[in-house]
C-alpha cells in the first residue's frame, strides 16, 4: 500500500471541527493523551508498517 498524500476526506472541515471538539476542555496533558490514543488507533487500522513509517517521516519533516 502506498501512502496517500492527496486529499482523501470527503468533508475535511467537519472532521477538523470534530477533532477540535474532542480536545475541548482537556488539559495540555489530556490533549496529548487523546492525540496519542487517536494515533495508535489509526495506526492499527492502517496496519501497514511501511505506510505508517512513511507517514511518520513526512510528518517529522513537516511535509503534510
Amino acid at each position: 500500500m502506498t501512502l496517500k498524500t492527496d486529499l482523501n476526506i470527503a468533508d475535511p472541515d467537519a472532521l477538523y471541527a470534530a477533532l477540535l471538539a474532542a480536545h475541548k476542555g482537556l488539559s495540555a496533558e489530556g490533549s496529548a493523551a487523546l492525540n496519542a490514543e487517536l494515533i495508535l488507533l489509526l495506526m492499527n487500522h492502517v496496519g501497514d508498517a511501511g505506510v505508517i513509517r512513511a507517514a511518520l517521516d513526512l510528518a517529522r519533516q513537516g511535509k503534510v
